[in-house]
């Protein structure tokens, strides 16, 4: 899966030791910088040969009219995408005037290393020129996570054997509308065929020049989007350090500017140069006024002095890693590929600073740059377990969109909120209504995410000022969306949710998904729990809310009886609880025989075809007996694994982490582990070949989940920490951090013992395995643990429901869909074999 001559093994530096122009793309993902704000992809100084020349801006976003085919009412109509920022990581050598070119350079040495300690990516290369000369070239590039809009290059050349003219050409160029020197287009080129994960091309310009001018070494580029109105200034700033003499050289235009470095080099006498680049963005702001602000970043760099920014990027790292660090003893390649996903998470999220955190984070253009429910479910518990104000910062761009959210809501003819499927801006940008708009679970995973928050935190000022506005207004869309229908008695009336989409989107447009129910359901005992409280703890506050939302009199008794009364299907012949109503009288996709060719099924099948069958994009049922777990039995909860999870295709990387989870919880602890894998090296082994589009943050925040909950066994139902371990057979220890209503805890497992250790705070109270226990401030407590749960050997399979009959007399049929001009001849040979596979499954006459 990885090339560990090339991508050495080492737990706290993701290591390169040859350079490949094939896999451009996926490099440059891997090695990204970035701060949550700002980002840059891993492209090597040189500018040449990439994959997709990347420097994105959170929130920094063109808009777009969406075309679509066939209009009706209510579907967005304004695109969003993230555009690329002016690229200041050029730094071209050139030795006797020969630039150097990795793809055809004479390399004796390289090596370039992104230290997760330091936060510092780092390239160190041996080059031999055509007449012989060996120059040694030193490259450090970091984002600082102190000053969220500097970015710090430094280069240093030395011709080891031999005096030599050296250029350093330093560059900042606007790629979104313009082309280098070398040429290529300004992104990366679309390959052939369709594929919605990619971002949107803009054919139009872009960027429209505002401001350029040079003074010395320092340069600056402005502009204004062409339809957003959004403006962004980069200036950067250039240190010379050399006992060479050297003659500086300058050069700016609309979409270029250059500092140019002329060095007559003597033998073993380097030369450095130092980058400052700052970059400034916002909706409305002048771009004069953005360059200004980058001179003062600029000028307050200076005088810091660039080694400061080194020292303080590390210390910052010191307290992340002591807060955030999971380790997994004696597996120092999985030590290595969870800590890049923890330090992708603080490159998402950590300066963001009350923007979202898009789904590639800034280090890549994939989604569009958009924000998905990923942050809300599979990020914001990291944040909210080890950095708390993350998280807060999270949930305020969600609160900042209210206003949108509200009248998106109208549109669609519901009361309250609802909140975008995909946006960066606020307003929905899914030109896709069915596997987009439709899926209305967002407004109950944005409460979610809140209660787990204020679970986690006790911060209940956020959610008495804020937070319960949002509460409030998803769950008054529930009651409007939903409806309540009579039984024939007249005494059991059910509240029902009909024409929504679950997080699987294979399946569409449906009635009555379990997910969607269970948190819709969650979502009003939330609003009803948290207004009931705040009428008492804060009164005023309450009042307040009250007027500023026109509270009825009956809306929180109104939320408690739809949520009492929420249908949860379930089927007494399966045993199990379907998808939807109706997802059990579909056929079942024979996954085992579906060709590898044809994966992901989104991209080889029309979504008509798919929905016809029981077949799933990632966890849907599952992803629920996980977050509402306290609601489900243990029965249940291995009844529906085992029924899902063979129809689970895996084509989304959200899916693997939470099988894994319940695999573990279940007892399918060795499959657990399978999917575990899958998760953890989705980007580093490239497993899904989307890769080079960006980092897979949602599954990054998975893996944390997958460990702390999976293994960990780590639970906060009804805001009551427990834990039930599942430590993997060949892992001796696993240990990590929580952070419990401001007290810390280190949580260690062994096989026979947990050792949770707490610093200072408040004592916390939790449980293991259903025995209580409380830990003082400064005090250890060992729990003696007998095993590691119940153990289920392989996986399981659909054929244990095979002689199931549904309620129609039929039984379960799994097959492939194929293209044929031919008439299928039903047989008894469609019926699926309880004692073996599908046989043929018809006879055919032309």
């Amino acid at each position: 899966m990885i090339d560990r001559d090339r991508f050495p093994v080492d737990p706290w530096r993701l290591v390169e030791t040859s350079y490949s122009h094939d896999e451009v793309g996926v490099s440059e993902t891997l090695f990204a910088v970035g701060n949550g704000y700002l980002g840059l992809r891993g492209n090597n100084p040189e500018g040449r040969h990439a994959h997709e020349h990347g420097t994105f801006i959170n929130g920094f976003h063109e808009i777009f009219p969406i075309q679509h085919a066939e209009q009706a009412y209510g579907f967005a109509e304004v695109g969003q995408t993230i555009i690329n920022a002016p690229d200041a990581k050029i730094m071209r050598v050139y030795v006797d005037d020969e630039p150097l070119s990795l793809d055809i350079a004479d390399v004796r040495e390289y090596r370039r290393e992104l230290d997760m300690r330091e936060g510092v990516l780092r390239r160190r290369i041996l080059w031999v020129t055509p007449s012989g000369k060996e120059v040694l070239i030193e490259d450090e590039r970091l984002v600082s996570f102190e000053e969220k809009h500097l970015a710090v290059m430094r280069q240093t050349v030395t011709v080891l054997n031999a005096d030599a003219p050296v250029t350093i050409s330093c560059q900042i160029i606007n790629r979104q509308d313009g082309e280098d020197v070398y040429g290529g287009t300004p992104t990366a080129p679309k390959k052939a065929g369709f594929d919605p994960r990619k971002v949107e091309r803009l054919r139009d310009r872009v960027l429209n020049p505002e401001e350029f001018w040079q003074e010395g070494t320092r340069s600056a580029l402005a502009y204004r989007t062409t339809s957003s109105g959004m403006t962004v200034a980069v200036a950067a700033d250039h240190l010379v350090e050399t006992e060479n003499v050297y003659t500086p050289r300058h050069l700016i235009e609309a979409d270029i500017a250059k500092n140019v470095f002329r060095v007559q080099a003597k033998a073993g006498v380097p030369v450095t140069v130092t980058k400052l680049a700052a970059y400034h963005t916002s909706r409305g702001v002048p771009a004069r006024e953005l360059v200004d602000r980058c001179r003062r970043t600029l000028d307050r760099a200076k005088a810091e002095g660039v080694d400061t920014f080194f020292r303080r990027q590390r210390e910052w790292f010191d307290e992340f890693w002591d807060r955030s660090d999971v380790r997994i003893g004696g597996q120092d390649e999985l030590q290595q590929a969870a800590r890049w996903c923890l330090f992708q998470l603080a490159q998402a999220a950590a300066r963001a600073d009350g923007l979202g955190v898009p789904a590639k984070g800034v280090s890549g253009s994939g989604y569009s740059g958009h924000y998905f429910w990923d942050t809300e479910v599979y990020v914001l518990p990291f944040l909210a377990y080890t950095t708390p104000q993350w998280a807060r910062n999270a949930l305020r761009m969600r609160y900042l969109m209210l206003p949108a959210a509200r009248r998106r809501a109208r549109q669609l003819n519901e009361a309250g909120a609802l909140f975008p499927w995909r946006t960066i801006n606020g307003e929905e940008a899914s030109a896709y209504y069915a596997a987009g708009t439709a899926q209305y679970h967002i407004n109950a995973d944005i409460s979610f995410a809140l209660a787990k928050y204020v679970r986690a935190t006790g911060d209940t000022d956020f959610l008495y000022r804020e937070g319960v506005d949002m509460a409030v207004e998803t769950a008054r869309m529930w009651t409007s969306l939903g409806f309540w229908r009579e039984a024939e008695d007249e005494v059991d009336r059910t509240f029902h949710i009909h024409g929504v989409t679950g997080p699987d989107e294979y399946t569409t447009v449906v009635n009555d998904n379990l997910f969607t129910n269970v948190m819709a359901r969650f979502n009003l005992r939330f609003a009803a729990h948290t207004l009931r409280d705040m009428e008492t703890d804060q009164p005023e506050a309450y009042r307040q809310m009250v007027d500023r939302l026109g509270l009825g009199d009956h809306e929180v008794e109104a939320w408690e009886k739809a949520a009492e009364a929420m249908l949860i299907p379930f089927s007494d012949a399966f045993g199990i609880h379907p998808q939807d109503v109706v997802f059990l009288e579909k056929e079942v996709w024979d996954l085992e025989n579906t060709p590898r060719e044809q994966r992901p099924l989104l991209l080889n099948f029309h979504p008509l075809v798919i929905y016809r069958y029981q077949v799933l994009k990632q966890a849907d049922v599952v992803l629920a007996l996980f977050l509402q777990g306290n609601h489900f039995s243990a029965e249940e909860k291995l009844a529906d694994f085992e029924y899902y999870d063979p129809l689970t295709t895996g084509d989304s990387t959200l899916s693997a982490v939470v099988q894994s989870i319940l695999a573990a919880e279940v007892g399918y602890q060795e499959l657990a582990l399978e999917y575990f894998l899958e998760a953890i090296f989705v980007d580093i082994g490239d497993l899904h070949h989307n890769a080079s589009d960006g980092v897979h943050v949602a599954s990054a925040g998975g893996v944390w989940t997958a460990l702390v909950c999976g293994f960990g066994g780590m639970r906060d139902h009804f805001g009551e920490l427990t834990f039930d371990p599942r430590l993997p057979a060949d892992w001796p220890e696993l240990s990590y951090t929580l952070h419990w209503h401001g007290t810390r805890l280190a949580v260690t497992l062994t096989r026979d013992r947990m050792r949770v250790t707490a610093g200072e705070g408040k004592p916390v109270s939790f449980s293991v395995r259903g025995a209580s226990y409380v830990v003082e401030p400064g005090r250890e407590i060992i729990v003696p643990l007998p095993d590691q749960g119940p153990v289920i050997p392989g996986r399981p399979s659909i054929r244990k429901f095979a002689d199931v009959q549904r309620d129609d007399g039929s039984v379960l049929s799994a097959s492939v869909p194929v293209a044929t001009t031919s008439i299928p001849i039903v047989t008894a040979a469609d019926i699926l074999d309880v004692d073996g596979g599908p046989a043929s499954h018809t006879d055919v006459m032309s």
